[in-house]
């Protein structure tokens, strides 16, 4: 271990009584954020913490699956997974293989990843703030961003381990009734596209430097950092990790479409032999940005985002013994995300654990929740509140998302009054604007025929 590294590490452990002090402390009170617009577009938010010898930083561009071409579908995770493959010589410096970077890494005791969702890729350093430690991470992650390798060989190499688990996985009765839902929600929208074994095989290293040069740029990304570090740092880092995009330029996107909503109901019954029938049952839901995205998750809580408190697990799982876990959730992104309704329960009794969901869904969207289902979940909600904010990793993830989604800087500070302040008719209201009574994709995998 280098004399830095153990000096690095003896301020953070002297530090951790004082990072659990400021948890419990700035849990409540209010969240701190600068931010901050560079010369060259990119949106900055910093949350300074000073507990911990420890930066965490996330950079987020507009390379989701969602600008996927449908013929190369898989393209924007596979180049994610490519970026951390090795980096071409560049600046007069030699490249690093895989192993070469993975024990550069190893070396500085910090960590770099890269992963693309369905709207966004994401950049993530965590390193300590140790200068001579500091400098090496970001010089490493800039030399990444910049110049990635993408070497053609480990591609052919990775894309034989992605479809033989593609292949695997349609084994298994839970991926199947999750793609035949996505395909009966999404439609044709990006949303709803699944990487194949063919889409792999079209996909070579020249579309990954293509995409990743038209997607990643300073111009639209966002960059979240928390830690041990001021705004003049702050920012003297941003320029030197983004260094590399200069020259990707800045070319509008064009504009992805929005999830049609469904004309008619559709039931899905796949055959497989399988112990457990799998059902899911839902709709488009909301996107992020929608008004109502607090109201329906307060009754989300309340209908089967609850855990054992919510009403589908009252009426399938305590009353009924139809299963031992049922869920609901919302997956909002700049698209509207579906609605989903989970629960597995034996082929036998699939058809009835179905028609029970469906009537619980026409009870809730009529009746709504009651006063006492409402109060228990807004206490619940709020309770948990400080949990979303208790590290800096998870300071990090939920700072990035208000960045992400142009939420505002006080959202944080007024999310607990805004959610005490719900009421049942509001929560009525959202869900019958947002879904349809008459409109459920349900798909059972396993069940009786």
């Amino acid at each position: 271990m280098s004399t830095v590294m153990y000096r690095a590490i003896r301020r953070w452990a002297t530090g951790l009584v004082a990072a659990l002090a400021w948890v419990a402390v700035g849990a409540q009170a209010a969240l701190p954020i600068d931010h901050w617009v560079r010369p060259d577009g990119a949106r900055v938010y910093l949350v300074r913490t000073d507990a911990l010898p420890m930066l965490d930083v996330q950079v987020d561009v507009d390379a989701g699956s969602r600008r996927d071409p449908a013929h190369v579908a898989g393209l924007a995770g596979a180049t994610a997974l490519m970026l951390g493959k090795g980096v071409a010589p560049a600046a007069g410096r030699p490249g690093l293989d895989e192993n070469a970077l993975v024990e550069a890494w190893a070396d500085l005791g910090a960590q770099f990843g890269v992963a693309a969702s369905s709207d966004r890729m994401s950049f993530t350093l965590r390193t300590l703030v140790e200068p001579e430690l500091l400098q090496a991470a970001v010089g490493l992650a800039a030399r990444q961003l910049a110049a990635p390798a993408f070497p053609a060989e480990v591609w052919v190499r990775e894309r034989q381990r992605l479809q033989a688990a593609w292949q695997d996985a349609q084994t298994r009765p839970a991926t199947v009734a999750g793609r035949r839902f996505a395909e009966a929600v999404y439609g044709s929208h990006p949303y709803g596209q699944e990487p194949r074994p063919d889409t792999w095989a079209a996909i070579d290293t020249t579309a990954m430097r293509d995409f990743y040069r038209r997607h990643a740029r300073a111009c639209d990304a966002r960059i979240t950092l928390v830690g041990a570090m001021d705004r003049p740092a702050a920012d003297a880092l941003v320029q030197r990790l983004l260094a590399g995009w200069a020259d990707h330029g800045c070319a509008a996107l064009p504009p992805v479409a929005e999830v049609a909503p469904l004309a008619a109901a559709q039931r899905l019954d796949v055959p497989f032999p399988a112990a457990q029938a799998q059902v899911l049952i839902g709709q488009p839901g909301m996107a992020r940005s929608d008004p109502d995205f607090l109201p329906l998750t307060v009754g989300n809580h309340v209908l089967g985002g609850g855990g054992f408190t919510s009403r589908l697990m009252q009426e399938l799982r305590e009353k009924r013994g139809l299963t031992y876990g049922v869920y609901s959730y919302f997956s909002p992104g700049r698209h509207a995300g579906a609605f989903t309704v989970g629960v597995q329960t034996r082929p036998d009794q699939a058809s009835q654990a179905v028609d029970l969901v469906h009537h619980e869904l026409r009870r809730f969207m009529e009746e709504g929740p009651t006063e006492q289902e409402l109060a228990e979940a807004k206490a619940s909600l709020i309770n948990g509140f400080a949990l979303r904010l208790d590290s800096n990793r998870k300071l990090l993830d939920t700072v990035a998302g208000m960045a992400w989604n142009d939420l505002p800087l006080d959202y944080l500070d007024r999310w607990t009054e805004q959610v005490a302040a719900i009421d049942r008719a509001q929560v009525q209201r959202a869900f019958r604007r947002v879904l349809q009574t008459d409109r459920w994709v349900t798909v059972v995998v396993g069940g009786a025929p």
